[in-house]
């Protein structure tokens, strides 16, 4: 089995749980992140014994969003070199939706941004009632583009609207309301909860999980495609670039309000 740096692979009999696993950053993503989740993930796929992956956070939450070194190395990228980035992150989430094995994200504490990305990407989301959500981006001067489709699709255009524009946050309650998440439990109950979604999915075949993903994917109104991924990509990369993407970024890592905040 392959040694990640940023990922634990805990794999028993026909169930595979990746565990994002930088306790010490709450599990915030970089490029080395981003390509472990990409290799552990087909990886998986490939294993005729895996009959569901789980997607989980070690340490006090899910996962925090887009590590802080790695958006100061990003601030510093050029136009060609955000755009490659950004398109490895869009490639991993459609990896992550279009996978053929059934996936489940197991989410507590805190999944912000990116984090939410990472839980619309999967097949069902359980989470526990102390979780929290937020869509921050905007608050950085950027935008929620490459996990845009996902998210947009898993909680509906309406919410999307509301928690990309106002970056508020919102608890697992409402996450579930808005149908986000399938599923809610007490932090030390998230686990059983676990067990009896996946003892749900264990009753399915294997090839008509596989089938019944494809139909779904075949039937959604607005199917992911190659160009709506680097579109995606293109757009947080401008917007990276642009001067109040570099300001949103800079007052975030000077512990300070970006210029556009009005004074008190």
């Amino acid at each position: 089995m392959t040694d990640y740096h940023t990922l634990e692979l805990d794999v028993r009999r026909d169930v595979a749980v990746i565990w994002l696993n930088r306790p010490d950053v709450r599990n915030a993503f970089n490029e080395t992140m981003i390509a472990e989740l990409s290799h552990a993930l087909t990886s998986l796929e490939a294993d005729d014994a895996i009959r569901a992956i789980v997607l989980a956070g070690r340490g006090p939450s899910f996962c925090a969003g887009a590590d802080l070194n790695w958006m100061k190395k990003m601030a510093g990228y050029s136009s060609e070199q955000n755009y490659e980035d950004a398109l490895s992150l869009a490639t991993m989430l459609h990896t992550l939706h279009t996978l053929k094995t059934p996936t489940i994200a197991r989410v507590h504490g805190h999944a912000y941004g990116g984090g939410v990305g990472l839980v619309a990407a999967c097949d069902i989301a359980v989470a526990a009632l102390e979780a929290e959500f937020c869509l921050s981006e905007v608050r950085l001067g950027l935008i929620p583009a490459t996990i845009g489709p996902y998210v947009v699709a898993a909680m509906g255009e309406r919410a999307a609207r509301r928690y990309m524009l106002t970056a508020e946050r919102f608890a697992a309650a409402d996450a579930y309301r808005i149908g986000f998440v399938h599923e809610v439990a007490p932090a030390d109950k998230i686990d059983q909860k676990m067990d009896e979604v996946l003892a749900h999915l264990m009753r399915g075949g294997r090839a008509a999980h596989t089938e019944t993903k494809s139909v779904i994917n075949a039937i959604t109104a607005s199917p992911l495609s190659q160009k709506l991924i680097e579109d995606t990509a293109a757009r947080i990369a401008r917007v990276r670039a642009s001067d109040e993407g570099k300001e949103g970024i800079r007052s975030y890592l000077e512990k300070r309000k970006p210029a556009w905040v009005p004074k008190d």
